[in-house]
């Protein structure tokens, strides 16, 4: 049904290597992430828009619900 073939000599050797050295820098990784301490993650256009939108439903809502005189319980 199925065939598996086994890597080429020369392909399983350079993995291995490479395996091979970095067993011993296990736990010394450099630290590549970016630093982004003073990056936000939303834009303060977005951040905006979203005070807009809930703070004008909740405004909305007050409005609906003391015009149509219904009880808050």
């Amino acid at each position: 049904m199925f065939t598996v073939q086994a890597g080429s000599k020369r392909v399983l050797n350079a993995k291995s290597d490479k395996f091979q050295g970095n067993i011993h820098k296990r736990g010394k990784v450099q630290d590549v992430s970016p630093k982004s301490s003073s990056k936000v993650a939303v834009g303060p256009i977005m951040l905006g828009f979203f005070l807009f939108v809930v703070v004008g439903s909740a405004l909305l809502q007050i409005i609906r619900t003391a015009t149509s005189g219904a009880s808050l319980l």
